[in-house]
């Protein structure tokens, strides 16, 4: 029997359905950061300089906050997040 990579820690690939803009999703592990939730929310959109995204997130099991690109939360099943979409004007 080979150990080679079989043992990983306890919960990194834990499934939890959170919910993004009324529509469960099921995401893979402890965290998520801000671009796994507007892909989540907006499948396929792609990169532009004139589009903002708006994250804000509500943790029935803690405390509820705001997400910005580069940034991340510990995911908790049940997790409710918005994401609103705006033009740059």
């Amino acid at each position: 029997m080979s150990n080679e990579h079989s043992e990983q820690a306890p919960g990194q690939n834990k499934v939890s359905t959170i919910i993004v803009n009324g529509r469960e999703r099921e995401v893979t592990g402890k965290q998520v950061n801000y671009r796994q939730v507007v892909q989540l929310a907006f499948p396929g959109d792609q990169t532009n300089n004139d589009i903002e995204y708006t994250v804000a997130y509500s943790n029935p099991h803690g405390k509820d906050g705001t997400l910005v690109d580069g940034e991340d939360t510990q995911v908790k099943g049940g997790m409710i997040f918005n994401v609103n979409k705006t033009n740059r004007s």
